[in-house]
């Protein structure tokens, strides 16, 4: 009997703890409820994430008359020397704030958010200060940040409930600028670069917001959408991949969105702003995500991210490439058909233009360039018809029959016959 108590306790101290580390939650943006959590307030790195804080505080410094939306910063040599994903401008190139903003939350350029982090604060330490300090003053109990990108740092902190508390602080407070967070894709010249949102065009109703990854925190996501007035913040942290990142947001708020006629049988979880913080440190996936064994697996699963893998020291965030979307596509099919129908085809897109230099004149418009097309102009170059017309004209022009006329004034014998035939008669 008292085997049977032990093994039963044993049982259930082992199902407490999960198979692997993931932190997640469910938030109603109107109400603040939590309509699901899990490990929600466990400390975790950002990862890229990190901007969301960062577009906060840079939109809280255009709202407080700080600067603009056509404030030129100059990319510093920090700047510059940020690892990829980034634009890669070199040192001394200007960009409006603006523009800044839409490449750092479509591409997620480290570059473009350490040159608003140098504009704004100053320098790096001092607009990492104002982050935490804003965080603390929301809520954000359990954050703590560094760096404006999310680059690896121990003292890049979060979770998923001050994540979810930021999410719903953006959507309060700045609805006229909701757009930032969910724009499809950007277009800077001829490059197009789709937002690595996985759910934007294929889950229903998704209005933003972030990815991030780097092998400590694992997948990460922060995912909004909105049906019949009804709008839901999703996080996801520390997913295995790409693809069970997307799925797993895509069935949080498919339940969330789904009416449950026995939900008032279910104990309430309180509001967001009630969770208690966990003291503890964020756990560590490096090994676990970018270790040997998962060297293979590593290449198709950043490419969510637009990353080419993590880097010689295991750090994610680590491309600047555009995104391989086939492979994104292919990936994000779980193998379930309810999983399939949550998740529908992306479509294709018209990407926002994206400069350097001042703002352009309102009446200024880049040729049109969509995703589809783009890509179709790579398989169809579409040049081959203008080679050959550059090839036959000049064989239009060897027609050389005009120049060989000239052998009929060749015919000499005519004039040489006349000498000859005329001595003949004098004999």
């Amino acid at each position: 009997m008292l085997g049977t108590v032990l093994f039963g306790s044993f049982l259930a101290a082992t199902s407490a703890i999960p198979a692997r580390a993931e932190a997640t939650i469910l938030v109603d943006v109107a109400s603040g409820k939590v309509l699901q959590a899990d490990n929600a307030t466990m400390p975790w790195y950002p990862a890229s994430l990190s901007k969301l804080m960062t577009l906060y505080v840079t939109l809280s410094a255009i709202r407080d008359h700080r600067i603009t939306f056509d404030t030129l910063f100059t990319v510093s040599r920090t700047a510059a020397m940020q690892a990829p994903t980034k634009m890669g401008f070199p040192v001394g190139t200007q960009v409006t704030v603006d523009n800044a903003i839409k490449m750092m939350m479509v591409k997620s350029a480290n570059d473009m958010a350490m040159l608003l982090a140098e504009g704004i604060g100053g320098s790096v330490d001092g607009f990492a200060q104002e982050m935490t300090e804003t965080a603390h003053r929301l809520g954000m109990s359990e954050s703590h940040f560094v760096n404006p990108n999310g680059l690896p740092a121990d003292g890049q902190i979060v979770s998923a409930r001050d994540l979810a508390i930021l999410a719903r602080a953006l959507i309060r407070e700045f609805p006229q600028y909701s757009f930032y967070w969910h724009i499809p894709a950007i277009q800077y010249g001829r490059r197009v670069v789709r937002n690595y949102n996985p759910l934007l065009g294929r889950y229903p109703g998704t209005d933003g917001m972030k990815t991030g990854f780097i092998c400590a925190s694992g997948f990460n996501l922060v995912a909004t959408a909105t049906r019949d007035n009804k709008q839901l913040i999703a996080v996801v942290l520390g997913a295995p991949s790409g693809a069970a990142r997307a799925v797993k947001a895509a069935e949080m708020l498919e339940g969330g969105f789904r009416q449950n006629p026995l939900s008032w049988l279910i104990p309430s979880l309180g509001t967001v702003d009630e969770l208690k913080p966990l003291d503890t440190d964020p756990p560590n996936l490096k090994d676990e995500m970018c270790g040997p064994h998962r060297k293979r697996m590593q290449q198709a699963e950043a490419d969510d991210e637009g990353l080419d893998g993590a880097d010689a020291n295991g750090n994610g965030d680590t491309a600047d490439a555009t995104p391989k979307f086939s492979v994104l596509l292919s990936a994000l099919r779980a193998p379930t058909a309810k999983n399939l129908s949550l998740l529908s085809d992306a479509g294709p897109v018209v990407p926002t233009v994206v400069y350097t230099g001042p703002t352009r004149p309102p009446g200024w418009k880049p040729p049109p360039v969509t995703v589809r097309k783009r890509v179709a102009a790579v398989a169809k170059p579409g040049k081959p018809k203008a080679k050959p017309e550059a090839k036959y004209k000049p064989e239009a022009k060897y027609k050389p029959e005009a120049k060989y006329k000239p052998e009929a004034k060749y015919k000499p014998a005519a004039a040489a016959s006349k000498p000859v035939v005329k001595p003949k008669p004098a004999q």
